[in-house]
Order: structure tokens, then sequence, then C-alpha cells
């Protein structure tokens, strides 16, 4: 079972989308339960929020070897520049996070494939996202949420467990995918692309949107449609955002 370790919305934003989760939260107690609302928390720390005025470029760090990163894995897919609010409350997590923080470091997000009898035996994906906090709050539950910002995709190439419980890998950081123009025969699917941001503007706040730019066209389209996490999958590890477009078009027209 996944819920034992953190509360997350499965499919990316397009969970969001069909209510499974509201963001962002707000703790607050009605009948003796704790219950989250879509409200703002006055109470929310930021770290990265907003660089230079939005979330631009977070893709920054160069890409290298990196050893002993510490690994979040999740039935979900991160995209380079996409938002993924989580609710964290495992202590292997919570320190992980406290660590990334206090250290100014990402965490890898890779999709779990399957699952194992214990967290040791979960299969994951070779290719995942490195991941940076971007905003933080507490709620008065004690429950520490967090919105992770997608920077550079990884391949991962070895893993590890630590006497906690976390995993940690090597990976390697694959390069930042370059800005393609968008060509006239995908107008459309920005345009699509352009609603649905709208009915998701809470999520997307302080995100730069560049709709004439392919790459961020396709990997937006990939994260929000409501497709499964195999074709999710697929569109991080393609590298030709053209190609991301094509392979997405059929199954827009299937997910209407």
């Amino acid at each position: 079972m996944l819920s034992h370790k953190f509360l997350a919305f499965q499919n990316g934003p397009a969970a969001l989308m069909q209510g499974n989760l509201n963001w962002p939260p707000k703790a607050s107690t009605e009948g003796g339960k704790f219950i989250m609302q879509a409200v703002p928390d006055k109470r929310r720390g930021r770290t990265h929020k907003r660089r230079g005025g939005s979330f631009r470029r977070l893709s920054a760090y160069y890409w290298r070897m990196r050893t002993g990163t510490p690994l979040f894995p999740l039935p979900t897919v991160l995209f380079p520049e996409g938002p993924l609010p989580l609710r964290v409350f495992e202590p292997r997590y919570v320190d992980m996070v406290g660590r990334c923080m206090r250290d100014d470091e990402p965490f890898g997000v890779v999709r779990i494939e399957d699952n194992g009898e214990s967290s040791s035996e979960e299969r994951l994906c070779r290719t995942g996202t490195l991941a940076i906090i971007a905003d933080w709050f507490q709620s008065d539950g004690g429950l520490l949420g967090i919105l992770a910002i997608g920077s550079l995709r990884f391949q991962l190439h070895a893993t590890a467990l630590q006497p906690d419980g976390l995993r940690v890998g090597d990976i390697e950081e694959l390069p930042p995918e370059p800005q393609v123009p968008l060509p006239p025969e995908f107008l459309s699917m920005s345009s699509a692309l352009q609603h649905l941001i709208q009915k998701l503007d809470r999520l997307y706040q302080g995100i730069e949107t560049r709709f004439d730019d392919a790459s961020w066209v396709s990997l937006r389209l990939a994260e929000i449609l409501p497709i499964g996490l195999e074709h999710k999958q697929h569109c991080l590890e393609l590298e030709d955002p053209l190609e991301r477009l094509r392979y997405l078009r059929p199954l827009m027209r299937v997910s209407r």
C-alpha cells in the first residue's frame, strides 16, 4: 500500500481537475476530524518560490552524475517545470524534505512501476525528474505540505536503501530540453492547453507559460491530460517535443 508514506494526486494535475485534490490546502477541524480545505494558509513558507518573478528556469542545475540522491518513489510522473503538490507525514520523507530545504538540494521523483511485498522491492522506472521544493506549509495537525517543481530529467543507474528506509540513487542528469517553435499543425493543442491551465489557475500561479514553445506545450499536456501512467512515462522519456505532440494528439481526442 502506498498511502502510508504520502498523500499525492496520482496522475498529476489531471486528478485536481477531477476533484481528487484541492491546492493550496489549509488545515482545520470539523466535528473532531482533520480536514483539508482549498484556502491559502498564511503560515506557508517558501524557499525557491518566484525566482525572478516566476518559477522560470528551475532546471538551471548543470547536468552531471549525482550519487546518493534522495528518491521519492510515487505512482505519478513529474515533468520538467511542472508542479507537484504533496502532503508528507512519514518520518523518512519529512526528514528528506527538511534536508533538501536546508541544503538547497533537489530530490528525485521516480514512478513506481509496480509494488513488491515491501518498499525495498518496489520496481522503479529508470527515467525520473529532479524536484525542487518551491513552497511549503505546516498544518495545525503537524502535517507537512510542499509544492515541488520539476527540474532536470535523469537516468537512474543504481539504488540503495538507507537504515531509515529512504531510497537513494546514483543518477545521471539529462540536459534540459531546448525550446522549439510550435508548428502551426499543433496550434489547436496549444489552445486547448490554455483552456486547461485556466481551469488549474491556482496550481499554475507563478509558473511561466510558453504556449508558442513545443517543448513546454507537450510537457504540460502530458502532465495534465487524464491518460495512463504508462503514456505519461513514455512522454517523459521522449526527447523530441514534436514526437511527443504527435504521440499525444490521438490520446487527446480519446480523453475528451
